[in-house]
């Protein structure tokens, strides 16, 4: 293969795999139009023969969406606000400060990434239940994950505070600033793009929080969309119209918040936050 056709071959690659990506996005929005018999039809049809789009709005108000969407936002807020805030200082310190015991802390940071969150909810449920924090369980869902996202928002920021030169600090430090700040005057204006990104992609993590949430939250009034899902599964009959209306009203803010900042995801991504 010679040089001149390599990136086309590269990009007919790449779109491949894209399309076979995005294949079950389109196949979700098509299904919810669909009817009972079509969805089963065999052959399947790739586009339905007879569009229903009041599924929508008979899903928005049946499963009472404004509830768990709202519950959703709240709970995806509290667990970006913890992991930004707390985050951002410990990702400071693991990038300006190095001995063993920073190293140490950084191996104990990442292997809190590895621990699934099936392994940690049982042990949490005990301990929230044991300090009476069950009675707040919206609060007990945003502590449990945003342990589980502060590991991930660490690593990525502690690239991009490391990517800022280290003299401006010294700089500020001669000028008579205190290293309180010079972090806020110097380093995180400059590792702000960074720290945006790693918030944007904590939020939309956040949002589709299911394992938690499930365990520790009973009343329907307070459980986020992700579980809200889980009541159209029946034990004899599954509404697969509706489970995908819901699916598509629940997934698609989330794809329009990334189509509009995917720009400013990128760059941050690539000015500093994986270097």
């Amino acid at each position: 293969m010679t040089r001149t056709y390599t990136p086309w071959f590269l990009l007919v690659v790449a779109l491949a795999l894209a399309a076979i990506y995005l294949f079950p996005l389109y196949w979700m929005y098509v299904t919810s139009l669909k009817t009972g018999s079509e969805i089963f039809a065999n052959p399947p049809t790739f586009w339905p023969n007879s569009p229903n789009p009041d599924i929508y709005p008979e899903t928005w108000s049946r499963r009472t969406m404004p509830v768990f969407l709202l519950n959703s936002v709240i709970i995806a807020g509290g667990i970006t606000a913890i992991t930004v805030i707390l985050g951002t200082g410990c990702a400071y310190v693991l990038a300006r400060y190095r001995n063993v015991w920073i190293d140490i802390g950084l191996f104990c940071v990442l292997m809190l990434q590895v621990l699934p969150a099936s392994v940690m909810v049982t042990p949490l449920f005990v301990g929230f239940n044991q300090i009476g924090l069950l009675n707040f369980p919206r609060t007990a869902v945003v502590l449990a994950a945003a342990a589980k996202a502060m590991p991930f928002f660490v690593v990525l920021v502690r690239a991009t505070f490391m990517s800022v030169p280290r003299e401006l600090e010294e700089a500020a430090l001669v000028d008579g600033n205190s290293r309180v700040g010079a972090f806020f005057s110097i380093v995180l204006p400059l590792a702000r793009n960074g720290i945006l990104v790693c918030a944007i992609l904590t939020f939309m993590s956040a949002f589709g929080e299911y394992i938690y949430s499930k365990s520790i939250i009973q009343s329907p009034a307070l459980q986020p969309a992700s579980v809200g899902l889980s009541g159209f599964l029946g034990p004899n009959s599954t509404d697969w119209s509706s489970i995908m209306a819901y699916s598509a009203i629940y997934v698609t803010p989330i794809l329009l918040v990334f189509v509009i900042l995917q720009r400013r995801i990128v760059s941050g991504l690539t000015s500093g936050a994986l270097k």
